[in-house]
């Protein structure tokens, strides 16, 4: 098998433009990798603002910092404005304490609109859920992870949890969690996500290319493609290693270029990628 396929890539939507060197249909499932793209961009989206309004925060009045706990969290609007509310959960209760919203050009601003509470109590409880379900799942003394959350059109939630970008500068990966979560935040209906077992990193500095080794999973996971996505900029290339094909981000102009490679099978069972 040989084949190569190039996407350009700016932000949504996508423009594709691929061709086989060879006879053989490429079997890389581009589909898939497009829906994870999208989801990968997205959450990296939510983390601009949550990281951008967690510093905003973090510089405030130590009597509002008193009233925070662990709720917290960032959403689109119907108009795709992004906002990022701050504040605790308690006897069923919503406490707002900050309110940022986003602008078009990105400009972050306090309000003091309130948002609507069983919006507020419903997400808490919906993270505090998936939350305590990856306290259960990874061992004692794991990379701290970031938290992202999404409200579908018929009120079922959406949970990620993927390793943050660790405080000594290291970049981790191996395990990405993901859960779905019923309207009533009571239950996990449906959970994706996948763990190695043991999580890796790469310290960003300095910089170099890093491959990250999924050699066991014959497509991109999701959280590898994030990590490709919010680490571009930290590595001078960043490669998915898997079973039949590897992928990598190079930038181009002012957008990036995501190349994806096929590997010769072998009959032993090993496998080279193939420019």
């Amino acid at each position: 098998m040989k084949y190569m396929r190039i996407l350009w890539l700016a932000f949504l939507p996508l423009v594709v433009f691929g061709q086989s060197p060879s006879t053989t249909k490429p079997t890389f499932d581009f589909a898939d990798f497009n829906k994870k793209l999208e989801i990968a961009q997205w959450l990296v989206a939510y983390d601009t603002v949550a990281w951008k309004t967690t510093d905003l925060v973090m510089a405030a009045d130590k009597a509002e910092l008193a009233r925070l706990g662990r709720e917290w969290f960032c959403f689109q609007d119907s108009k795709s404005v992004w906002h990022a509310v701050y504040g605790k959960l308690e006897n069923n209760r919503f406490d707002q304490v900050f309110h940022y919203v986003v602008d078009g050009t990105g400009k972050i601003a306090r309000t003091t609109d309130k948002i609507d509470e069983e919006f507020l109590v419903a997400h808490a409880k919906a993270l505090s859920l998936a939350q305590k379900k990856l306290m259960e799942t990874i061992p004692a003394g794991s990379p701290m992870h970031n938290t992202y959350i999404r409200q579908n059109d018929d009120k079922t939630f959406n949970v990620w949890l993927l390793p943050a970008f660790q405080t000594d500068n290291v970049a981790v990966y191996g395990g990405e969690f993901v859960y779905t979560i019923d309207a009533t935040t009571e239950k996990i209906t449906k959970d994706e996500s996948y763990f190695q077992g043991a999580f890796r990193g790469f310290n960003a500095k300095p910089p170099r290319e890093i491959w990250l080794d999924y050699t066991e999973k014959e497509k991109p996971t999701l959280g590898s493609i994030f990590f490709v996505w919010y680490y571009k900029d930290y590595f001078t290339r960043i490669y998915i290693n898997n079973a039949k094909s590897t992928s990598s981000v190079i930038k181009q102009g002012s957008g990036y270029v995501w190349v994806h490679v096929g590997k010769d099978q072998t009959s032993s069972g090993n496998s080279k990628a193939k420019p």
